[in-house]
């Protein structure tokens, strides 16, 4: 007992450094988390960790608004197309089964890693942006993938924000973390009428995760971006690919 809360606190200060720091990543951690290490089904570590990433977001956001990396205007329109997405696009996960979901998650994970290593990211620190529309089809998209499989959508916000939306990386960073939070509000109403969560494991996740959260936004004066970035996508793509395997191995295909 004593031994699964030490790892319970463990994974939920790493969820929130891993936001604070690079505005994403928690979903990626938590769904996983709770599905192998806590043993929930992935139906309810889907709603858990909509709960525990939204409330990381939060305090990271605060500590990136005090240091001037946050574009409000992006934030507000991004993540208000994505709510409205992720609470339609919420009860698609029902008709899935588990061992489907994960492969999907997995799938998407791989995606976005390999993007994040091969694609380029721009430097420039005064990039203003590259218009509302952009700004809005790219909200819509990562709003859906967020009610869908679960996640707060930040190892996705993150790359649209640079590449599409033109924001320069710290600055994607801070403004990620309120769309997170906004996304996964969206998602966590969707998903009301779903399986129960357990308060005792998600109230860890969060006040740990909330300490990270504050020391991941600190660290963010100390690390190159660039270095942060490649490093966690290396990261996702290993993950990935061990969910790959072991859900593959579930329906018999190796």
């Amino acid at each position: 007992m004593v031994g699964q809360l030490v790892i319970d606190i463990l994974l939920g200060f790493v969820i929130g450094v891993s936001l604070g720091m690079l505005g994403g990543g928690g979903s990626i951690l938590t769904v996983p988390a709770l599905v192998y290490v806590v043993g929930q089904s992935p139906q309810s570590a889907v709603t858990a960790s909509l709960v525990i990433v939204g409330a990381n977001s939060l305090m990271g956001a605060f500590m990136h608004r005090s240091q001037g990396t946050l574009n409000w205007k992006v934030a507000l329109v991004f993540g208000g197309v994505g709510m409205a997405a992720a609470y339609l696009a919420a009860g698609w996960s029902k008709v899935l089964p588990p061992t489907a979901l994960m492969l999907l998650f997995a799938t998407l994970m791989l995606a976005v890693g390999f993007f994040m290593i091969l694609k380029p990211q721009p430097s420039n620190e005064d990039a203003s942006g590259r218009g509302w529309l952009v700004t809005v089809a790219s909200g819509l998209g990562v709003g859906t993938l967020t009610g869908f499989l679960g996640v707060g959508g930040g190892f996705l916000i993150v790359p649209a924000l640079v590449m599409l939306v033109g924001l320069p990386i710290r600055q994607a960073v801070g403004t990620s973390l309120v769309i997170i939070a906004m996304n996964s509000m969206a998602g966590f109403l969707g998903h009301l009428h779903g399986p129960a969560i357990d308060l005792q494991v998600v109230t860890i996740f969060v006040i740990a995760g909330l300490t990270g959260a504050l020391v991941g936004a600190r660290l963010t004066r100390l690390v190159h971006p660039e270095h942060l970035r490649k490093s966690f996508a290396i990261f996702v793509i290993a993950l990935a690919l061990f969910l790959l395997v072991d859900n593959i191995h579930k329906i018999g295909w190796i």
